[in-house]
């Protein structure tokens, strides 16, 4: 079983990975612009990766955040924007591979594309794994806690009446 301290430090490789995942496909979008601007081909699908690889860069913002305030708000808030970039990346490979099917120079950019969307569904998809298991670790504690606070009071009461009689 992983310990609480590995589900911390897996999310936040992973997040460091969703930020790194987001960055390179931004870089990787505007590039396609500029040459889809150069071969002059007006087609509005150039900018589609950009925005659905902006939900990785928020995913793997609030990751860290979660990694480290792991309170109840921030894991509900990367669940969600683990479920936003895993459904940005999925309508990414969808428009995608419409656009790959029909031949043209910027294939090498569209497949490379496909491969980082691939992979950022795949780190959401874990991410979000993740976030339940560190959110079930939490809840163990914090019921450990209550219940050991819990009996720690019962100790105190059942002292507190031995010496008053």
């Amino acid at each position: 079983m992983c310990t609480r301290r590995a589900l911390v430090w897996s999310l936040l490789v992973l997040s460091v990975f969703h930020m790194g995942l987001g960055v390179s496909c931004i870089s990787l979008g505007v590039l396609e612009i500029i040459q889809a601007h150069w071969l002059q081909k007006s087609q509005t699908s150039f900018s589609t990766p950009i925005w659905s690889c902006v939900c990785f860069l928020v995913c793997g913002l609030c990751g860290i955040l979660c990694a480290k305030k792991r309170t109840v708000l921030t894991m509900i808030l990367f669940s969600a924007c683990c479920i936003c970039g895993l459904i940005g990346g999925i309508l990414n490979v969808q428009f995608l591979r419409a656009i790959v099917k029909r031949a043209n120079s910027l294939y090498s950019l569209h497949l490379a594309f496909l491969c980082l969307a691939s992979l950022g569904i795949l780190s959401c998809t874990l991410s979000t794994w993740l976030t339940c298991r560190l959110a079930s670790c939490e809840q163990k504690r914090l019921f450990l806690e209550r219940d050991l606070s819990l009996h720690h009071s019962m100790e105190m009461a059942e002292k507190v009446k031995a010496t008053c009689e």
